[in-house]
């Protein structure tokens, strides 16, 4: 019995032992929600079947991102699904939100703090994923934001990608009427911009 089973081990697929690897949690707002397009479309699905077509890299994603949420939100749920989905990677794209209304930069900055505090404390490694906001709220205000995500990569030495819509969000063709979301034509543009930041620290954990 045990030589057919492992025989049965052996002609699995390489991706069905790759799944067993511990997931990638994106931790974020509707820029990583898919906001009003398909959500195979949107980055995080793209990303995910970019993976799963990679033996060597492959991790399942899990996108616990919300439309919406802010620094303190996403904080507020982050417990449950760390103890939930136990992930080696914890993807962190908040902060517009709380920009978006004004609030001040040392509250978004303690909650990120705290967010990242817990996402090492239950072992996973973080990569952090910044905002930018439009130029109405002022220059003193957007490089205070600027900073604050820079600080914090400093801070804890973690991976940064200073801008998630580099290259995106100043195309008319590529967003939204709105001026802050992505066209679904826009996504693979915004997966390669988180590509070339995440996929070194996806080769640094395969290593080991």
């Amino acid at each position: 019995m045990r030589y057919y089973l492992f025989l049965g081990l052996l002609i699995l697929p390489l991706h069905a032992f790759a799944l067993v690897a511990a997931p990638i949690l994106v931790l974020g707002d509707s820029l990583s929600a898919a906001y009003r397009i398909a959500p195979e479309s949107g980055w995080v699905a793209l990303l995910d079947n970019r993976l799963k077509q990679d033996a060597h890299l492959a991790r399942p994603v899990i996108n616990a991102s919300i439309s919406g949420e802010t620094s303190y939100e996403g904080l507020a749920r982050l417990p449950a699904l760390l103890a939930e989905h136990h992930p080696a990677l914890v993807l962190v794209e908040l902060g517009a939100n709380d920009a978006l209304r004004g609030q001040p930069l040392e509250v978004a900055r303690n909650n990120l703090e705290n967010i990242i505090t817990l996402s090492q404390a239950s072992g996973a490694k973080v990569l952090l994923i910044g905002i930018e906001i439009p130029v109405n709220y002022g220059t003193r205000y957007r490089d205070g934001l600027r900073t604050m995500y820079r600080d914090l990569s400093a801070q804890f030495k973690l991976p940064l990608l200073p801008f998630l819509l580099e290259g995106v969000a100043l195309d008319p063709e590529l967003m939204q009427d709105d001026g802050l979301h992505p066209r679904a034509v826009a996504e693979p543009r915004v997966l390669e911009n988180v590509w070339t930041v995440l996929k070194p620290v996806l080769e640094a954990m395969a290593q080991k």
